[in-house]
């Protein structure tokens, strides 16, 4: 089975991808396995952590939202959540354009609810804040993200920030679920040069690579994927190299990233409060970016 993943596709079982993403639900309880695992692999696949029905309750208060905007195929079920192909992407599209959806009551009820602020008080031991902006993700047929790190987007606070990604619905395989570069977290190199980048501040693209091969064969790891149920979700640390594959199903995926830490140490500024800043710079018009492969030269890597 191949998956496609940016200009290339992957075999399944290869040395470049396995649907083998170790779950970490077991373990859920205990704070010192948590953070060992944490440490090792880079991130934590915790299956049910979310109460299912409200996931599909903000699912289908979301598809409703997507409907109205002909994002969805009018003569399909609402529910089925089938990708109207002649709907023309609008320029505030994606996690940005979807920040009026991000304030659905339903929604915060699984973001912000006591099952993953429970898990994150006690996985950091103490009070834990939670950034106010919510990048929530409408993908549509043939539409995938770039490799990254989080760290170059939201690093001015603490690193000890961490992503959770959650599915809203379930997300079969061809629907361009997250895929994870295992063990990527420990590219020392790569840590200590793309890692202290600042997009506002310097002007980079973000992405660090548009050769998922590339990225295997020059620093190791292996890319994993996994399907997901509405329920589940996966966190990992901000130095993590990650993307999504290509949603190739007639369906929107939907799935959102949040982020956590402790409340008592430094926030990123851009992401909090009533009406966060985000990217002043980076996004603003007519901004020219250092071309990803002068930045990669720059760093030597």
């Amino acid at each position: 089975m191949k998956l496609p993943f940016l200009n290339v596709e992957l075999e399944v079982g290869s040395k470049y991808l396995t649907t083998d993403l170790r779950d970490s639900s077991g373990i859920v309880g205990d704070h010192d396995a948590l953070q060992t695992r944490m440490a090792a692999d880079g991130y934590l696949l915790l299956r049910g952590l979310h109460d299912r029905d409200h996931v599909l309750s903000a699912r289908r208060h979301i598809l409703e939202k997507l409907s109205e905007r002909g994002m969805l195929d009018a003569g399909a079920p609402l529910a089925d959540g089938i990708f109207n192909p002649g709907y023309d992407e609008e320029p505030t599209s994606g996690a940005m354009g979807n920040i009026e959806l991000t304030r659905l009551p339903s929604f915060r009820q699984v973001v912000e609810g006591r099952p993953i602020i429970n898990f994150f008080e006690h996985f950091l031991g103490g009070d834990v804040l939670t950034y106010d902006h919510k990048w929530l993700r409408t993908v549509g047929t043939g539409a995938g993200s770039a490799i990254h790190c989080d760290v170059v987007y939201m690093g001015r606070g603490t690193r000890n920030l961490y992503t959770c990604w959650t599915p809203i619905g379930d997300i079969s395989l061809d629907m361009g679920p997250l895929v994870l570069c295992l063990g990527s977290h420990r590219f020392d190199k790569v840590t200590q040069t793309y890692g202290q980048a600042d997009v506002d501040r310097d002007l980079i693209e973000g992405h660090f690579s548009n050769d998922p091969i590339e990225l295997v064969d020059k620093f190791g790891g292996r890319w994993a994927t996994t399907e997901f149920q509405a329920g589940d979700t996966i966190i990992f640390c901000i130095n993590l190299m990650h993307a999504s594959l290509i949603n190739t199903s007639n369906k929107v995926r939907i799935s959102v990233d949040v982020r956590h830490q402790l409340a008592s140490e430094p926030v990123d500024e851009r992401w909090v409060g009533d009406n966060p800043i985000r990217h002043y710079a980076w996004q603003a018009p007519g901004v020219q970016h250092e071309p990803l492969e002068e930045s990669r030269r720059r760093w030597d890597i």
